[in-house]
């Protein structure tokens, strides 16, 4: 009996395939941003619904963030959370670490993406608060493996380059919580778009000034007091450069309209001395 032929694929084919696949899964999601502030790190996601979360908590001072298939990503948020509990039980705690997980995720997603016939559509985040600015770390993790520490900030899922781009226009060092959710929402909205109902976002923060667990999400009045403050804080430094504005206005209407002085009418000087 002859067994029909398949047809042939290089492994460079198959690996284009598979992260052909898994780059429109992500893509199909709204973006995830990451970023520091004065006091820690910042996790905001479009997130409609109540019981399946984008940002959680790993460990003491460990976030995650995720974008992508649900059921793909959680499983591997479980298998962080297994992976701290019992590195931390058995050796300490502050052996547990951002740079860890991120390994441990990185190994994971390397092995689905080469051995298994489909890769994971998802792309993660494991962020880890320090004692100061300088010692806060944030890790990109693709579907495939690779791993990326990001300075200050980072965008995943949906029309991350977008969305990164005009989060750089915003961002700056030592922003204020307020400043900072208002700089994340700015660049998830669209141009010309409205922003998302405060009851359709996720929002948490790494704070180091909390005692042992730093991780703490942020939801209604706590989220909406947040909101308001952004507001007030951007109304208030709009004000100074619109009265600038209007000083400068008045001055221009009040200079009298008067010609250059001229010349007076007669021979040129030439400075010769004749």
């Amino acid at each position: 009996m002859s067994i029909p032929f398949g047809g042939y694929a290089s492994p460079e084919q198959i690996m284009r395939d598979r992260a052909e696949y898994a780059r429109k899964g992500i893509a199909r999601g709204r973006s995830v941003v990451v970023m520091q502030y004065a006091d820690g790190i910042l996790f905001v996601a479009p997130n409609p619904s109540k019981a399946l979360h984008k940002i959680s908590e790993i460990y003491d001072r460990i976030g995650f963030a995720a974008v992508g298939r649900y059921n793909e990503f959680e499983s591997l948020r479980l298998a962080g959370i297994r992976y701290a509990d019992i590195n931390g039980y058995t050796f300490n705690r502050n052996d547990v670490t951002g740079r860890g997980l991120a390994n441990l995720y990185a190994q994971q997603l390397g092995m689905i993406f080469t051995e298994s016939i489909k890769s994971f559509e998802v792309e993660i985040v494991v962020a880890e608060v320090g004692e100061a600015a300088e010692d806060d770390q944030i890790y990109r993790i693709t579907f495939d493996g690779s791993v990326f520490d990001e300075q200050g900030m980072a965008v995943i899922g949906g029309q991350a380059d977008a969305v990164g781009g005009r989060l750089k226009e915003r961002y700056v060092d030592g922003l204020p919580l307020p400043q900072a959710l208002d700089a994340a929402l700015t660049a998830l909205t669209e141009p010309g778009g409205e922003r998302p109902p405060v009851t359709q976002i996720e929002v948490a923060v790494l704070d180091r000034g909390r005692e042992h667990r730093k991780f703490l999400r942020l939801t209604g009045p706590r989220l909406e007091k947040l909101l308001e403050a952004a507001k007030e804080s951007q109304e208030g430094a709009r004000q100074p450069v619109a009265e600038q504005a209007q000083e400068e206005q008045a001055s221009a209407e009040q200079a009298p309209d008067t010609a250059p002085p001229i010349a007076p009418e007669g021979d040129i000087d030439t400075g010769s001395g004749e």
